[in-house]
């Protein structure tokens, strides 16, 4: 069994720390090495999957394009608007942007990874949907002409190292009649915490019953392969860069990279790409969320039942204090429902798929009452 990095520490350990108050000072030093924010007002960090919806979001809201103004229940928001300048987004990742929450370097932080209710509820933390999106397998594969299929168990074969070529009889069952190279393939994972890997890997132990004991289902794995990039970008710099790469990151900027997705098997036996439609049909075949203080069931859409769903779809959280306790909290809860309300047009533009209507309501209840 492979041994599991140790650059940063594994979701797991986060919620051990959350229970003991020791993660602020793990998180601490880097918190303060990687600040980039200046004066902003108000501080976020985390998911590089949502990068450039968030890049989006800051623009209208610093250039004060900031519709209704909602305000938390008796939280004295009144007179407390943002300025232009005010807002700032560091994307490092999920696991190291939930490491600036604790430490209290930011604000808010956007991540895939859901804390338990137990971790939340020790820490004052809340956790709250906020957009949707596809996790993109991508690979670089000279002369293929058409589009790459795959199904999970051939995925899952990949990332542990079984299948090393890409003309293997498994590859070639799944793309009857294209000519597959005799190329190695150089599986490509991602460095950090990340929140994209942990959608991955979830959705990876659904199609191989070793999984979660051979590699594990987090943050931070234990990837067979050697190879591995930083963040989305690098993600998408490393797959463009090799040839024979096969890579993971969100859909959109997959897209932005021009980087050629694999068609994935669906749990219908359908192969489907991660457009917004695939991933609208994984939220739709989903049973309703609720919100609930402190809950540990969130929204999940990996391996989605329905003939056109997209098996790898991921839910963007925005984590926060439980308590507005100060204007940072406060100005937090102000963008966020502003995002629900008057953001969703932006995310569906960008490929992102907005949440359902009853979800964003009863997400913008919670920011206004608890």
């Amino acid at each position: 069994m492979p041994t599991k990095p140790t650059y940063f520490t594994a979701r797991r350990r986060l919620l051990q720390l959350a229970g003991t108050g020791a993660l602020a000072g793990f998180a601490a030093p880097l918190a303060f090495a990687q600040d980039e924010y200046g004066q902003a007002l108000l501080k976020g960090a985390g998911s590089t999957f949502v990068q450039p919806l968030i890049q989006q979001w800051i623009k209208q809201y610093r250039d004060g394009q900031l519709g209704a103004h909602h305000a938390a229940g008796n939280a004295g928001l009144d007179g407390d608007m943002l300025g232009r300048a005010a807002l700032d987004y560091e994307a490092i990742g999920s696991l190291a942007g939930l490491q600036r929450l604790q430490a209290k370097a930011v604000d808010f932080a956007f991540s895939e990874l859901p804390l338990s209710g137990r971790a939340l509820s020790a820490q004052g933390l809340l956790q709250a949907p906020i957009v949707l999106g596809g996790v993109a397998i991508v690979a670089h594969v000279p002369g293929l002409k058409a589009p790459l299929r795959l199904d999970g168990a051939t995925l899952a074969a990949i990332y542990r190292n079984r299948i090393k070529s890409w003309n293997d009889p498994a590859i070639a069952a799944l793309n009857p009649g294209a000519t597959l190279p005799a190329l190695a393939i150089v599986p490509v994972h991602r460095i950090e915490g990340s929140g994209t890997t942990y959608t991955l890997t979830r959705y990876l132990s659904t199609q191989d019953t070793e999984w979660r004991d051979a590699v594990g289902v987090d943050a931070v794995v234990g990837w067979p392969g050697n190879v591995s990039a930083r963040g989305s970008s690098g993600m998408a710099r490393t797959v463009s860069a090799t040839s024979g790469a096969i890579g993971y990151l969100d859909a959109v900027q997959a897209s932005a990279a021009r980087l050629s997705v694999v068609q994935l098997k669906n749990a219908a036996g359908h192969f489907v790409v991660p457009n917004t439609a695939a991933i609208e049909a994984a939220a739709r075949s989903s049973p309703p969320w609720r919100a609930e203080p402190g809950q540990d069931e969130l929204p999940t859409y990996v391996n989605a039942p329905g003939s056109a769903s997209y098996p790898i779809a991921a839910t963007v959280l925005a984590v926060l204090n439980q308590l507005p306790a100060k204007g940072g909290d406060r100005r937090a809860r102000n963008f966020l429902a502003w995002a629900l309300a008057n953001g969703q047009s932006s995310a569906r533009n960008l490929g992102y798929v907005a949440l359902p209507a009853s979800t964003a309501q009863q997400v913008r209840a919670q920011l206004q009452l608890t």
